[in-house]
């Protein structure tokens, strides 16, 4: 499979398949494709819709085959990045619910739970997140422009939990409580940022639709 991307604000992934090969998407981003193409909705049975309930995904991943030579586009629908990762097997990662675009068939997503209470209260992403695992192309959209942080053992990045998009898997994640009533109050913060703790990549996004829907945007001098 050999991918593409089209256009800056509002970008487009295009994918070449040679027969045979298969791309896994969320119903409603296939934007064009070639007509030898052939769909295929799947669920995974109870439990896999129920998994991707509890993960903020939608319940049911449209899978297209090609026959023979073909492309396919998809689309990301908001003002943004799309990130591309080739997993080999030897590493996982853990994303927020809702930036999973498309991958190869090959590729695993499961739930991925927050061990701490605390971390799921709290933590803006609830006690699920996504893991995204096994070998192959997978593609997640960040909103806004893209930051990634190479943390070396024990190095430490506190994250507005809003602007957090994922990290590998040997990444820890935690909460750190925003100091003092006052800041907690009129910060505009909150009560927790994210606290992550290496070895591992940690990716960020440089805006959040749902702080802008929420009105909460920042007003500096």
């Amino acid at each position: 499979m050999q991918h593409k991307l089209i256009g800056d604000r509002f970008p487009v992934l295009e994918c070449t398949l040679s027969d045979g090969e298969a791309m896994v998407c969320e119903g409603g981003a296939m934007l064009w494709m070639t007509d030898n193409l052939e769909m295929d909705t799947k669920g995974g049975g109870v439990g896999g819709v129920f998994k991707k309930l509890i993960s903020g995904e939608a319940p049911f991943q449209n899978v297209y085959t090609a026959k023979g030579d073909a492309k396919i586009a998809f689309g990301a629908g908001i003002p943004g990045t799309i990130l591309s990762f080739e997993l080999d097997g030897s590493r996982s990662l853990i994303v927020k619910k809702g930036v999973f675009l498309a991958s190869q068939e090959s590729v695993t997503l499961d739930i991925a739970v927050q061990k701490k209470i605390t971390n799921g209260l709290f933590g803006g992403n609830g006690f699920v997140m996504q893991s995204v695992s096994g070998s192959g192309w997978v593609f997640l959209v960040a909103e806004g422009d893209i930051h990634e942080v190479d943390l070396a053992e024990g190095e430490v990045i506190v994250v507005d939990t809003d602007h957090l998009v994922g990290y590998e898997s040997t990444v820890t994640f935690d909460l750190v409580e925003v100091a003092g009533l006052k800041n907690k109050l009129a910060g505009g913060e909150g009560l927790f940022n994210t606290k992550l703790v290496g070895p591992g990549k940690v990716w960020m996004q440089t805006m959040s639709l749902r702080a802008m829907l929420t009105g909460w945007l920042p007003v500096k001098a």
